[in-house]
């Protein structure tokens, strides 16, 4: 009743929402996103959990196999929720070729990060991968013609010496996974910057379709050369697909977040999934970073956040985290 007394008034003398209204709802919106976004981190960090679990069991192709099987059936929810499937088409793409990379590098960074995620202790792999954003903001002077002032360079340095500190000679991480996780770090960083070009010329749901494709295509051609010869059974397949719905999921929720809140916002919480990585490695896997290694994740946390601070944005803008794997 107060809705239908209140809505001629809102028709005839006041259209638009009231200057208190307008802060409640962004603030409940804020409150969404911030929620949504945590949500997101922690599902992420159970499925590298997970992953990190059946990579004993399983190769990463299979590994691969049953999680993007699992995104592309999401992919084509979220496109039946589009609605223009047309969409898709090479001739209405707009940056097409840009799109077609940013899927290739999501795909390498799948692959390698789960190649590596096989012999490497999922803290330290967790924490070269979140160097990742520090990459993208080197490079963006180049890339994106962006200013980057020496306070940032001095930040991006004191990230770059705590991931020295955590692959530091002596440290017994593996050489091949060291050097695929940093070369995931560095291609998920020209994703960030793919990602940016494309923002707002390619819708999302087209983005999100053609990265599940490539990324079920791409990550599995390492089995032509070296061949799967142990294969889930039944049960262990759907409980791979399930996982493989979590991490989709996860991105779902990612998306949601960033309808309600801005990536500057955002930004500055990724490192929450580094320190649940870190709880997970320690109590889970019972491998806790040694304390030259903490001191190394935490020199790339605050480089992080530091450069993802709202207030630098004008500066340098930094993409959260795994915004499309």
């Amino acid at each position: 009743m107060a809705d239908q007394a209140a809505q001629p008034s809102r028709q005839i003398g006041s259209p638009a929402p009231l200057p208190a209204q307008r802060e409640a709802d962004a603030a409940r919106r804020l409150r969404q996103g911030l929620g949504l976004f945590l949500a997101a981190l922690l599902c992420f960090a159970c499925y590298d959990a997970f992953a990190k679990h059946m990579l004993t069991r399983y190769p990463a192709t299979v590994m691969n196999l049953s999680r993007y099987t699992a995104v592309g059936m999401l992919a084509l929810w979220v496109m039946h929720r589009h609605g223009d499937w047309s969409a898709l088409r090479w001739e209405r793409l707009r940056s097409g070729k840009l799109l077609l990379l940013r899927s290739l590098m999501l795909a390498i960074v799948a692959t390698c990060f789960m190649t590596a995620l096989a012999t490497m202790p999922l803290a330290e792999a967790t924490a070269i991968y979140f160097t990742a954003p520090l990459i993208m903001v080197a490079l963006s002077p180049w890339l994106l013609g962006e200013r980057v002032g020496r306070v940032q360079w001095v930040a991006l340095l004191l990230g770059f010496a705590g991931m020295l500190l955590i692959v530091r000679p002596g440290n017994a991480l593996p050489l091949a996974g060291t050097v695929l996780m940093a070369v995931s770090a560095v291609c998920y960083a020209l994703f960030q910057v793919l990602t940016r070009k494309l923002s707002g010329v390619v819708p999302t749901a087209v983005q999100f379709a053609y990265m599940a494709l490539f990324c079920l295509v791409i990550t599995n051609l390492p089995a032509l050369f070296h061949p799967i010869t142990a294969w889930p059974n039944a049960p262990q397949l759907a409980l791979l697909l399930a996982g493989g719905f979590v991490s989709g999921g996860a991105q779902l929720l990612l998306l949601q977040a960033f309808q309600r809140a801005s990536a500057s916002t955002l930004a500055p919480m990724n490192y929450v999934q580094l320190l649940l990585a870190v709880l997970i490695s320690t109590f889970w896997f019972q491998r806790p970073p040694d304390s030259l290694a903490l001191y190394g994740m935490l020199m790339i946390s605050a480089a992080g956040v530091y450069l993802a601070w709202p207030r630098r944005q004008k500066h340098t803008a930094h993409q959260a985290p795994r915004h499309d794997i």
